[in-house]
């Protein structure tokens, strides 16, 4: 899972799907390279036919709309409803979560460009931050979901998560995380994929491509003192 990550600024190295107004995007509307639950981030979507670069809210369900359910249930008299993390999904709960399962079922896939991502890594007793990209430390694509929601005021607000999977014999992720949890990793696209992901209208061809990146081809060290 990852909650925690650099974004590209405004080269985001897709050339293979020729975005040209990814930059216009970062003037109009500039993310901070670094993205925690919330932040405004950028991820390119596929919208009436075309690649498009959008601004999104890392989580799904942003908590501002959460808490304002939970106002309105108290308001009403009835129990509040807990607010959840939804900065990734898993992948076995893509097709049946009452969440996800829209977007995931109407294609609403992205890319969600990175520099790399950040880990705890626990193996010595204490929290150690690691950032974990591709070799080189090149530009990445993280599978993600996405969809567009209301803010109070009534204007639009997309919204998107990373789809995690199973990383316990992954020879980088299984390092992550607390002893005894599940070793959940966010898939890292191929750019031999990005294409195919956002387009497909086949649910189980995007499903194929949810895979673990191979780690001969990944770098991962303890991140830099702040």
């Amino acid at each position: 899972m990852c909650t925690n990550y650099v974004a590209p600024g405004e080269d985001p190295g897709l050339s293979e799907l020729k975005i040209d107004s990814f930059r216009d995007l970062y003037r109009w509307t500039p993310w901070k390279p670094e993205i925690y639950q919330d932040y405004d981030a950028p991820i390119v979507g596929y919208v009436d036919g075309q690649f498009k670069p959008l601004i999104a809210n890392f989580g799904f369900w942003p908590r501002a709309l959460q808490k304002a359910n939970v106002e309105k249930a108290k308001a009403a008299g009835r129990k509040p409803p807990i607010i959840r993390s939804t900065m990734n999904v898993r992948d076995d709960n893509l097709g049946k979560s009452p969440l996800y399962g829209p977007a995931w079922r109407a294609g609403r896939r992205c890319l969600i460009p990175a520099k790399w991502i950040y880990e705890p890594n626990w193996e010595t007793g204490k929290h150690i931050r690691y950032r974990i990209g591709l070799a080189g430390w090149r530009p990445l694509c993280v599978a993600g979901i996405w969809r567009t929601l209301a803010r109070p005021d009534g204007t639009d607000q997309h919204a998107m998560a990373m789809v995690t999977v199973n990383g316990d014999e992954h020879p980088i992720m299984k390092h992550m995380h607390r002893p005894g949890d599940e070793k959940r990793s966010v898939v890292i696209l191929r750019p031999d994929d990005w294409e195919e992901w956002l387009t497909t209208s086949n649910v189980e061809a995007a499903r194929a491509m949810l895979q673990l990146y191979p780690a001969d081809d990944m770098a991962a060290e303890p991140a830099a003192s702040e």
